[in-house]
C-alpha cells in the first residue's frame, strides 16, 4: 500500500485546512486509518482515527471540536478537516494504516504516507 498525504499549508490561527490522504496498490477498506503529528522536537502523536467502515472515529483532546475525521473507502481517501487552527498544531502530518482497529501509538501502523507541513501563525 502505499499512501499520498496532501493539503498542508500556510494558515493564520483560527483558520482551517483539509488534508487528504490517497491510497493506492490495494484496498484499505479493512484497516483503520490514523492520522498522526510531529512537531519540530516532538515526538510524533496520534491526532485521530476512524475505523475501517467509517462506525467511529477517535481523537486527541486538543483536537476535539476542531478536527474531523472521514473516508471514502470506494475512493481509497482519507480526510483530516482541521478549524480554528492553532500555532500548537504546527507539525509535518501523517496518514497511516495498516491496522484492522485504531490505536494512538503509531507502532502499530504498517504503511506511512510521506507527511505533509501544516504551519499555524499566529
Amino acid at each position: 500500500v502505499q499512501l499520498q498525504a496532501f493539503g498542508g499549508g500556510l494558515v493564520q490561527a483560527g483558520g482551517s485546512l483539509k488534508l487528504s490522504c490517497a491510497a493506492s496498490g490495494r484496498t484499505i477498506s479493512s484497516d483503520s486509518m490514523g492520522w498522526f503529528r510531529q512537531a519540530p522536537g516532538k515526538d510524533r502523536e496520534g491526532v485521530g482515527c476512524i475505523t475501517n467502515k467509517n462506525e467511529s472515529t477517535y481523537y486527541i483532546d486538543s483536537v476535539k471540536g476542531r478536527f474531523s475525521i472521514s473516508r471514502d473507502n470506494d475512493k481509497m481517501t482519507g480526510t483530516l478537516q482541521m478549524n480554528d487552527l492553532k500555532p500548537e498544531d504546527t507539525a509535518v502530518y501523517y496518514c497511516a494504516t495498516g491496522p484492522v482497529s485504531c490505536y494512538s501509538s503509531g507502532n502499530y501502523y504498517r504503511y506511512w504516507g510521506q507527511g505533509t507541513q501544516v504551519t499555524v501563525s499566529s
